[in-house]
């Protein structure tokens, strides 16, 4: 069902791309706003949907700042993470909902009680936060299990990559490794999309765009000239939500052109065209749009052809406009009305 561990264990670059539609936390703490969320991933044709698992005792403390003062109810953004928590049979729920419709369930965990919540119910990987990349015992704790890593790197340089692949490949886990902007949106100047390359030679595993752009263009650009094989874009049921990631999401209808242009890149690539030879098919093409010689005037049997009795014309089912230089100075063998495209057995 997964297209994700099949790109982990396996990073064929002809296989298809999955498309992760990244929640986070745009449900703003209403568990039926989640439920919602799935349904609208599925409808789009994403292959995953991810959230965030927050336990706020666990990962922050009163002291953590705000990164965009947004909520009007939430006096610090410890009160934020805590009325973002769902207990764990309510993630079982979400899980279980996503599943029914077709989709990979995801959750980023912020913290080892979160590991071990999502633990429990069964995943398919694992999905490391750009935050969370230098946290290297929340990745072994992860990868105690085997499971695929995805590892986000939007605030981080290669050396710190480096050391978090390392702990990921410890035991043995497939990995996928994103280029990430942690910028709200994000400009086209900050995508970096050269970035794939670059992972993928450093570390030859499985690339993917996590965007934040708030457009579908960087991740069709990803796909179609970078061989990303993921994508996880924000979601966001309308641009009048609520809540700081909205800028930076894309809406269901774009989701589901996101999903069709990566189908469609994917099926461009993997059919090459030859220019060496004509497709038998373009046969009815060529006679309609193509051009013949013509005699611009009624001939009769005889005639000497010169270039001021000649014209090019449609269809181009009689002798083509590139050989009129070979009908020069040749006679008729038969008279020809006019508009009528010149037939090589016409010729003498």
């Amino acid at each position: 069902m997964s297209k994700i561990p099949t790109w982990l264990d396996n990073p064929n670059p002809a296989a298809p791309c999955a498309i992760i539609a990244e929640v986070a936390q745009a449900h703003d703490g209403s568990l039926g706003m989640a439920h919602a969320f799935i349904d609208a991933a599925a409808r789009a044709g994403a292959d995953a949907v991810k959230f965030q698992t927050h336990i706020a005792a666990e990962e922050s403390t009163v002291h953590e700042p705000w990164r965009v003062k947004f909520s009007q109810q939430d006096a610090t953004r410890f009160d934020y993470w805590k009325r973002m928590e769902f207990s764990a049979e309510q993630w079982a729920g979400l899980k279980t909902h996503a599943e029914a419709k077709g989709l990979v369930f995801l959750s980023s965990a912020f913290s080892i009680a979160a590991v071990d919540l999502l633990r429990k119910l069964g995943m398919s990987a694992w999905k490391v936060a750009s935050g969370e990349l230098t946290n290297l015992p929340l990745i072994s704790h992860m990868a105690k299990d085997g499971r695929p890593l995805m590892l986000s790197t939007g605030m981080s340089p290669h050396e710190e990559i480096d050391a978090a692949v390392k702990v990921a490949k410890s035991n043995k886990s497939a990995i996928a490794i994103f280029q990430c902007t942690t910028q709200y949106p994000s400009p086209p100047e900050t995508i970096g999309l050269n970035v794939l390359g670059e992972l993928k030679a450093r570390h030859g595993c499985a690339v993917g765009l996590s965007d934040h752009s708030g457009t579908i263009y960087p991740s069709l650009a990803a796909v179609a000239a970078h061989g990303a094989q993921l994508i996880e874009v924000h979601l966001t049921l309308s641009r009048d939500m609520f809540g700081p990631d909205v800028v930076a999401s894309v809406t269901p209808a774009e989701l589901k052109q996101l999903v069709e242009g990566v189908n469609f890149i994917e099926r461009m690539i993997a059919s090459p065209v030859s220019k060496s030879a004509i497709d038998p098919k373009l046969g009815p093409m060529r006679e309609i749009f193509f051009k013949s010689v013509v005699p611009l005037d009624n001939l009769a049997e005889g005639t000497v052809l010169t270039e001021g009795q000649l014209g090019l014309k449609k269809p181009g089912t009689g002798i083509p406009a590139a050989k009129i230089g070979e009908v020069l100075g040749r006679k008729l063998k038969r008279s020809v009305a006019r508009d009528q495209p010149l037939q090589w057995d016409d010729l003498a």
